[in-house]
């Protein structure tokens, strides 16, 4: 499945902000020393994970960004010329300065459903990925765990949904909202039945029985009226992911949304997580 631009460009400010400043400043101590690392992100959308990871890794980087919509890419790539403090085209890569740091990134359409292999080249440093686990399958995922473990890579990923969502103020629908929700979010998105609010969870014990070190931390969504807009897309998407799955009344989802749009503080739990091999 994809996402469209512009909603990779609104949720970016909220995943910034979420992330876990202590797990990305273990990850910067894991890396601390090194003079240039490469780096393949995972479902890269527009770019937004690379902003956001930069500055904890060491001066001089290689980015592979994948993503299976070229359209992504494309995004990723103007934005990223956009962002940067200097930009230049090196044939299929660009070369970029942000912060006294500089970045080479190269992009890479595949399926990592069935291209994974492909996708991680010889002479990784780190896969990481960002919003991404909870829409594969645990079949995925243990399959994932072991091509890293293989090759002796290891992952950081953020942002994985945890199951947990809070709105201000109540609403008598907001349990069996969340109840449809959650069985959404366990169809196939690509990847066979998803792992949804499980997808941590399964990560980290994968990760453990392959001899990792892993560790965990909260990056919750915390959507007041700086993110109203954010807060309004997700309703709508919410509502509709639940009108699909048939469980909740057409009246009681229409009810609970005009309720939600006249303006909500939503708490969105997720999970960032740092698995190293021993």
């Amino acid at each position: 499945m994809s996402f469209s631009p512009e909603w990779l460009a609104l949720r970016e400010p909220a995943d910034h902000a979420a992330r876990s400043a202590s797990l990305m400043a273990r990850l910067g101590r894991h890396f601390a020393g090194r003079q240039r690392l490469s780096v393949v992100d995972l479902g890269c959308g527009a770019g937004s994970n690379l902003r956001g990871t930069f500055a904890a890794l060491p001066d001089a980087q290689d980015w592979r960004l994948v993503d299976y919509d070229p359209a992504l890419l494309a995004a990723a790539r103007e934005r990223l010329a956009g962002w940067a403090d200097e930009a230049r085209a090196e044939g299929d890569r660009l070369l970029l300065r942000k912060d006294g740091k500089s970045l080479a990134v190269a992009f890479h359409q595949a399926d990592l459903n069935r291209d994974l292999a492909t996708a991680l080249p010889e002479g990784a440093d780190l896969v990481t990925a960002a919003a991404l686990f909870d829409l594969v399958s645990p079949a995925w995922i243990d399959g994932f765990v072991a091509v890293l473990a293989a090759r002796g890579l290891p992952l950081y990923t953020v942002l994985t949904y945890d199951g947990t969502e809070r709105w201000d103020p109540a609403h008598a629908a907001d349990d069996a909202m969340l109840a449809a929700f959650h069985a959404h979010q366990a169809t196939d998105k690509g990847f066979g039945p998803a792992a949804g609010p499980q997808a941590t969870g399964a990560m980290a014990k994968a990760f453990a029985a392959a001899g990792y070190d892993v560790a965990r931390a909260p990056s919750p969504w915390v959507l007041g009226p700086a993110f109203a807009s954010l807060a309004r897309e997700l309703v709508t998407g919410f509502a509709g992911a639940v009108r699909e799955t048939g469980r909740v009344p057409g009246a009681e989802i229409d009810a609970w949304l005009a309720a939600r749009l006249t303006g909500v503080t939503c708490h969105v739990g997720h999970e960032d997580l740092f698995a190293v091999p021993r």
